[in-house]
């Protein structure tokens, strides 16, 4: 299911959800300029700046392998991975910072971004494929979003069904989630925790970080 607009009302501008949106835009420009002038230079800067579990966990002590946590969430494998990173930010991400607050909002999305790739490392610390994507931080928005506005209705694009369907927020959030573990669980008893390319245990993680962020954070920075 793809999500194409919620029906919870947000009432300020959701400026840095939009400053996310675009800086993850214009990383990929000029991951595509890379790729045009040279795949070694492309190679060369995506995996300096992406986080490789193996690497991370060997050089834990090094700032520069923490650094890569937070670069890491602005690179993307390719136009699909970026425009639905992108969307689902933008369909959820302007709530949870209407509820958080600006600054409140960066905090919380770079702690879940940190959850998301510690999970991911537990999942299999071994691994030397390089981490990229804004989906481990965007899957916390989407746990926050679950804590914050249970009661909101998603519409979903939901192929071979119907064009356009309304779904509680809390059937599309869990169903989300449901979804990630799973194929976590699978791809752990497969052997590989990034099957397919996809981090599984960095959506999971991520999720669960925004619900417990969500659950915890002071009900007096909440907007």
């Amino acid at each position: 299911m793809l999500p194409l607009w919620d029906t919870q009302p947000h009432h300020r501008a959701p400026v840095l959800t939009a400053l996310l949106i675009v800086a993850c835009l214009g990383v990929f420009g000029y991951e595509v300029s890379l790729m045009l002038a040279g795949a070694k230079g492309f190679e060369t800067w995506m995996t300096t700046h992406a986080l490789v579990p193996a690497r991370w966990l060997a050089g834990v002590a090094d700032p520069a392998q923490w650094t890569t946590v937070a670069t890491s969430m602005f690179l993307h494998g390719g136009v699909a991975h970026v425009l639905g990173n992108c969307w689902f930010l933008w369909v959820f991400g302007n709530n949870v910072e209407d509820r958080l607050g600006f600054f409140g909002f960066g905090i919380f999305y770079l702690v879940s971004g940190l959850v998301a790739a510690l999970a991911q490392i537990a999942a299999d610390p071994g691994s030397t494929v390089p981490m990229v994507g804004a989906s481990g931080a965007i899957s916390g928005v989407l746990g926050a979003y679950l804590i914050f506005f249970p009661r909101s209705w998603v519409f979903a694009l939901v192929p071979w069904i119907v064009p356009v369907l309304p779904v509680p927020a809390v059937v599309f959030l869990v169903l989300w989630f449901v979804v990630q573990a799973y194929a976590g669980v699978g791809s752990l008893l497969a052997g590989s925790s990034g099957a397919g390319g996809v981090a599984w245990w960095a959506h999971a993680g991520g999720f669960l970080a925004g619900v417990g962020l969500a659950l915890v954070w002071p009900k007096g920075r909440r907007r």
